[in-house]
């Protein structure tokens, strides 16, 4: 199985186009060693042929233009087999009215984040105005075939984060991702949206060879502490790096391969490769997400 991330900020990218944070400053002037980003997305295959988005973010055009594997062939037919989403935020699906000039595309989603995408926001609405959209809907637990040599799991993520679009069901609002070559038996869990890590949650970690997972804020009072936001790491629906709780005292006790922060926010100074906080996590054997990443699971 390959893996590629798309991209690896959270939503606004990195820099954010109106945001004068010190990492931003930073990667705008070139005064410390960092790399932009675009707003968080991976894509799978089994055999590089034919590959499976996981969230469909703002950026995707520019995306996908940076990874031949995604270029359509000579007949204008994309290698793009379908969408997985772990939830129905605009960061991870506004892509996919970007992708409406398609013949079709395929949908996966729980019955809760299709709900709020079609009757809150109405991404799906506008979407089935342009092009054929067949939805099949992600039950957690459940195990999805993909195709030769590729199957997922999803498994619900509880939030308490604020509903936006009140009326969706709480469970299945956010999803994480187990992604199984069946081939080797090996595995990847996607989860770039998680408020707490409950034992529950660590159990489907168990056994996986790759993880990529929230690693939006440093410290859980990080935006209001910098003057950008009143909302905290974990009101916003994301557990912080650090502090109690933080998913680093974890993650990096667990047996797997590759431990990669994602979905990282533009105030988080592990964006910032000189930052001490970086040093901090290569400590600790967890490595920080860049856009064309690629992982060989």
């Amino acid at each position: 199985m390959w893996v590629r991330v798309l991209g690896s900020a959270a939503g606004g990218g990195f820099p954010q186009w109106n945001c004068t944070c010190p990492s931003c400053r930073a990667v705008r002037s070139g005064s410390r060693p960092s790399i932009a980003r675009s707003q968080s997305s991976i894509a799978v295959s089994a055999d590089r042929e034919r590959w499976f988005l996981l969230n469909a973010s703002p950026d995707i055009q520019s995306q996908i233009e940076s990874f031949p594997d995604l270029h359509p062939d000579e007949g204008r037919v994309s290698r793009l087999e379908a969408v997985l989403l772990t939830d129905a935020e605009l960061d991870h699906t506004i892509g996919l009215l970007l992708m409406r000039e398609g013949r079709g595309i395929e949908v996966h989603a729980t019955d809760s984040v299709h709900e709020t995408l079609t009757t809150g926001t109405s991404v799906l609405r506008t979407l089935e105005a342009y092009c054929p959209v067949k939805w099949q809907e992600v039950v957690p637990g459940a195990e999805v075939s993909l195709g030769d040599g590729l199957s997922y799991s999803a498994f619900d993520v509880p939030t308490e984060k604020s509903m936006r679009f009140p009326g969706a069901a709480a469970y299945g609002r956010v999803v994480g991702y187990r992604l199984t070559d069946t081939r080797s038996g090996r595995s990847l869990v996607y989860l770039p949206c998680v408020q707490t890590l409950t034992s529950e949650i660590v159990e489907q970690l168990a056994g996986t060879s790759a993880l990529l997972i929230d690693g939006t804020c440093w410290h859980d009072d990080e935006m209001p502490s910098l003057g950008l936001a009143s909302k905290t790491s974990r009101s916003m629906g994301h557990v912080p790096i650090t502090g109690p709780g933080g998913s680093l005292e974890t993650l990096s006790q667990l047996p797997i391969d590759r431990k990669v922060y994602i979905h990282i926010n533009n105030s988080n100074p592990i964006l910032l490769d000189d930052s001490p906080e970086r040093a901090h996590l290569d400590r600790h054997g967890m490595e920080v997400a860049v856009d064309g990443l690629e992982l060989e699971i």
